[in-house]
């Protein structure tokens, strides 16, 4: 076993020794990590392998919610919501982990609406709050794999779940600028980052080979090692290209047919469910500690003599990711 303090509380997280992928092995509720993911669906293919990985992980998370957001690409929080709906179908979990609708607008833009009853992204962010403050020695892990707006919205409303919580964002091309959940709400980040929350930042660098830009699939692994697995569920789900599934393999497929590839030979990164992986095993990147720093523009200013931490996770391990995710897949728990 691992096993990983935060905030004061040992974690135990369950790892196989000789080749660093986790067993499937039984685990009591308190030994499980809590889970929270935000995320935004319906946007491109990564955060369906994302929420796939961590549903057929359960094992190790005691997946507690779904919340989803909205940006620029898949629609609106309709199409998100809808999406995360086909994953849990999917994958044996819908109507067992709840999803909530979070923001479609920015953070600037709802701060001031806060103590409205029907504020954008009011059940998201609701769901964030009432679950942090549950009677559980737990920290609750909250892992967006989009913009950070409905995490700031909740460190807005209720700043005293700051120390009941561990957010590890999937965003940004740290130390460099932009990337597209950083741009989709930059006003979003300063207050994360600045809050009194543990904050890691899980870096995207593309075009970078230290960033999850790397952990990359081309068609011939998604045939080889996606097609097919994951549950059979009864009742064929209908995709958001149309076609009927029971299997969440076939469906990745069929997102994989409906995307562009880049590189050579042609892949597409699996950015968001590197960030899965690396809090089911934080063996598989480097973790370094540096001064929080703040966000001009989309750009990083980088202070020296901040006594706020952050964590930068980098330097992927992509074998040992991408075989533990092929594993789970063929192996649900």
């Amino acid at each position: 076993m691992k096993y990983l303090l935060l905030g004061g509380l040992w974690l135990v997280l369950l790892a196989c020794a000789s080749s660093g992928q986790t067993k499937k092995t039984a685990a009591s509720k308190t030994s499980k990590i809590r889970l929270i993911i935000d995320t935004d669906a319906n946007n491109e293919l990564d955060d369906q392998h994302a929420l796939a990985y961590a549903l057929f992980n359960r094992q190790v998370f005691d997946i507690e919610g779904i919340t989803v957001n909205s940006t620029r690409n898949g629609g609106n929080i309709q199409g998100h919501y809808d999406e995360a709906v086909r994953v849990l179908q999917l994958c044996g979990a819908y109507g067992d982990v709840k999803i909530y609708k979070g923001a479609q607008g920015r953070y600037a833009d709802i701060q001031n609406h806060l103590n409205e009853s029907t504020y954008d992204g009011h059940e998201a962010v609701d769901f964030i709050i009432k679950q942090a403050r549950a009677n559980d020695a737990r920290p609750l892990v909250l892992l967006p794999i989009g913009k950070l707006t409905n995490i700031a919205l909740a460190l807005k409303k209720a700043p005293d779940i700051a120390d009941k919580v561990r957010i590890v964002w999937l965003g940004s091309n740290y130390p460099d600028p932009g990337e597209y959940n950083l741009d989709d709400d930059t006003t979003s980040v300063n207050p994360v980052v600045h809050s009194a929350a543990p904050f890691e930042m899980v870096v995207v660098r593309n075009g970078k080979p230290s960033g999850t830009a790397a952990v990359r699939v081309t068609p011939a692994d998604v045939e080889a090692n996606i097609k097919g697995k994951g549950l059979k569920v009864p009742r064929p789900v209908t995709g958001r290209h149309g076609n009927a599934f029971t299997t969440f393999g076939d469906y990745a497929v069929d997102l994989f047919s409906h995307i562009d590839l880049h590189g050579s030979p042609p892949s597409r990164a699996l950015y968001d469910m590197a960030a899965v992986a690396i809090v089911k095993n934080p063996t598989w990147a480097d973790r370094t500690e540096v001064p929080a720093p703040t966000l001009t523009g989309n750009r990083w200013v980088l202070p020296t003599n901040n006594p706020k931490k952050i964590v930068i996770w980098e330097n992927f391990k992509k074998d040992e990711i991408l075989a533990d995710f092929y594993q789970s897949l063929a192996n649900p728990q």
